[in-house]
């Protein structure tokens, strides 16, 4: 059965977009708390359905936006994100809710800081709706969330809840994170704008580790300039996570607001797993490369590109075996057999394994690097087609690995449908380091298709 959650009355406040909301907020015309009111109710309205929040205090939420409105009024500076409320992602710490990180084992769990991304979204004024489902440690297990657009389909993950919320309205904005394709593929499944900038863009300080090579920040949200508002708020040094380094802002909300001056010129990559896309997923393709033809055109990734999935898995579950060494020894009896099974993996992987396909990240970045002299961008499928039915399994990440792997930024637009109404996202990746000028070819992307299609 359908859910009929996903596309909200655009006349309603939860229908806003992040950057009209608060454009409407900062403004007056809006009271944060009654925003916030609203948005309850849509919770109210969908939640039993959708189950994206494994922690949402209303008492709490309501007495931040009412502290906001307080503050406002008496004209305190009301930031970037001035009202609103963001959904975390519950491997994100966070001082005033639990993080529990999708496992019984971490079950109660109450950090006593915020992680880096919630003290920046609270300095500039947004506000922690809550917290959303993780998978079982942000790996495949699925938590209870289901796909907004057909409640027998997956939404993805790891960050199944942050997407659902944004798909079905419950809030404007939401983080996620990413270390194969936890960002990506929930955000096509779900129909969603999702962004995972160049690693090291967005701190990871006080967030679930997993491996300090791969794990990435992410952000979801309705619209372009939102999910560029969000990072770009994000963004910054921080010297408790060495893939951060001292560098000035990113001009993201500008860039996503930007045309360019001539129109950008895409790189075309189905990839070597072009076979296993879906039918009705190779035909839009086909018929997006067609609707662009003229400024785009294929290019074949090095051989090299297919065995990034094995290195890629190499260095996850190795460092997966780090990084949960405590909770396989104390309680491998409440873990899944599919997080088993990659720690057992990993605890074989022996050091010279892991340092080799560590070392074929900078191989593999300069044989893509002469590609971005003459391209903006790589446009290649996020997922393999649309969300799966079942909720056993969140869907295969094949199509977002090798980027993870190489720490370039990606973005899933919702451009494209399947034959069955569910949503296919169009990645596009840029540059790493380059995450600007890839927003600004996104909204080139965008307007196209959008004008092709009216």
């Amino acid at each position: 059965m359908g859910v009929d959650a996903v596309t909200p009355d655009p006349s309603s406040l939860a229908g806003l977009g992040a950057v009209d909301a608060r454009t409407r907020l900062s403004g007056g015309a809006l009271s944060v708390a009654d925003y916030a009111r609203a948005l309850l109710e849509r919770v109210d309205a969908v939640e039993p359905q959708v189950q994206a929040w494994v922690h949402l205090d209303r008492p709490h939420f309501l007495a931040q936006a009412q502290a906001a409105d307080e503050a406002h009024a008496a004209g305190v500076a009301d930031g970037p994100l001035f009202g609103l409320p963001v959904g975390v992602k519950d491997i994100i710490d966070t001082a005033d809710l639990p993080t529990e990180d999708g496992t019984v084992l971490h079950a109660g769990r109450t950090p006593r800081e915020d992680a880096a991304v919630v003290r920046r979204l609270r300095a500039a004024g947004g506000l922690v709706m809550g917290k959303t489902v993780t998978t079982e440690l942000a790996t495949y297990a699925p938590g209870p969330t289901r796909n907004p657009h057909h409640a027998a389909h997956t939404p993805g993950g790891s960050s199944s809840g942050s997407a659902a919320a944004v798909a079905a309205g419950m809030v404007p904005l939401a983080i996620g994170t990413q270390t194969n394709g936890s960002v990506i593929r929930p955000a096509s499944f779900c129909g969603v704008y999702g962004f995972k900038p160049s690693t090291g863009l967005i701190p990871r300080t006080g967030i679930l580790t997993q491996s300090p090579p791969l794990d990435a920040v992410g952000v979801f949200g309705r619209t372009l300039d939102d999910v560029a508002l969000l990072a770009e708020v994000l963004a910054g040094h921080d010297p408790q996570d060495p893939s951060t380094r001292p560098r000035g802002a990113p001009p993201l909300t500008r860039m996503a607001a930007t045309d360019a001056v001539l129109p950008p010129t895409l790189a075309w990559v189905p990839t070597p797993f072009w076979g296993q896309v879906a039918p009705d997923a190779q035909a839009a393709f086909g018929e997006l490369v067609e609707l662009l033809a003229g400024r785009i055109a294929p290019f074949e990734l090095p051989a090299s590109a297919a065995d990034a999935i094995v290195w890629h898995k190499t260095v996850m579950e190795a460092d997966l075996a780090g990084s949960f060494e405590v909770e396989y020894e104390r309680g491998r009896d409440q873990l899944s057999a599919s997080l088993r099974g990659q720690i057992e993996r990993g605890q074989a992987v022996t050091a010279v394994a892991y340092r080799q396909a560590l070392a074929r990240v900078p191989v593999l970045l300069e044989s893509l690097a002469t590609l971005f002299d003459h391209v903006d961008a790589i446009v290649t499928p996020a997922t393999l087609g649309t969300a799966p039915e079942g909720l056993a399994a969140t869907g295969d990440p094949l199509m977002c690995t090798l980027w993870t792997f190489l720490g370039m930024p990606c973005l899933s637009l919702p451009l494209l449908h399947g034959e069955n109404g569910l949503p296919i996202g169009v990645q596009l990746v840029g540059q790493r380091g380059d995450d600007a000028r890839l927003l600004r070819t996104a909204r080139w992307l965008v307007r196209t298709v959008h004008e092709a299609t009216q």
